[in-house]
């Protein structure tokens, strides 16, 4: 499915699909501000599922910016959960 086809509005099945889909909403340059700010905490509040896959382990995030965000929120979640 093309990124310009996925929205973040639809109830996805997996933490992974959510997480994709939400990357490809906020990396595209055609998104909305307002649309990019509600696709963000969607993708932060599957983080820890993720991290508890191991994705992070198995997978790089290419964009640098995408990729800075959650090494940032992992840490972050790292240092409030001890």
């Amino acid at each position: 499915m093309p990124p310009s086809t996925l929205s973040v509005a639809v109830p996805f099945r997996s933490p992974l699909e959510t997480f994709v889909a939400c990357a490809h909403e906020m990396l595209d340059p055609a998104t909305p501000e307002a649309a990019r700010r509600r696709a963000e905490p969607r993708l932060l509040a599957v983080l820890p599922a993720l991290q508890a896959l191991g994705v992070f382990e198995l997978f790089s995030i290419r964009d640098p910016a995408l990729a800075a965000m959650v090494r940032d929120e992992l840490e972050a979640r790292r240092q409030r959960h001890g």
